[in-house]
């Protein structure tokens, strides 16, 4: 949506002047996997970034009929892809700087429920996750280091 001098807004959301919000919402996919996977998982991680902080979501939708949809992000979420050794990098600039994060492994795909899948994590250490993606919102130069080498999702 574009609003007054041109500025971009987010559905819901408010922008700067030249469009930009003070954060990021980023989710990073590894990019060999196959297309249901990546869509798949950026809806788990979105998840996992939507209820972080109250502020995340705007308020709810309704057309003019009166019917009503829910709310959504406040701003845009960005999606960006590289391969698993720039994942990899990523996150561990990620976890070097203290960032919260929704983690997707790639033991994930293989279980069915969110206790299967919490154990799934919870049983491999840290370098030894096998790392399919990741989220996280952060201020926008935080972000943007973070983020270095990626691109955005094609």
């Amino acid at each position: 949506m574009v609003g007054e001098e041109g500025a971009l807004i987010a559905p819901g959301g408010a922008a700067s002047a030249a469009g930009r919000f003070d954060n990021k919402i980023a989710i990073v996919l590894r990019e060999d996997l196959p297309v249901w996977q990546k869509i798949n998982m950026a809806a788990f991680l979105a998840s996992g970034v939507a209820t972080s902080a109250r502020d995340m979501v705007g308020e709810a939708y309704e057309d003019a009929s009166g019917n009503r949809y829910l709310p959504m992000f406040r701003q845009p979420v960005l999606v960006f892809s590289g391969s698993g050794d720039a994942v990899r990098a990523a996150y561990e600039r990620a976890m070097a700087r203290g960032l919260a994060l929704a983690l997707f492994t790639d033991a994930l795909f293989t279980t069915g429920n969110d206790r299967d899948n919490r154990a799934a994590v919870k049983a491999c250490p840290r370098e030894a996750l096998a790392l399919a993606g990741f989220a996280f919102r952060a201020e926008r130069k935080l972000a943007d280091k973070v983020l270095k080498g990626l691109s955005l999702h094609r």
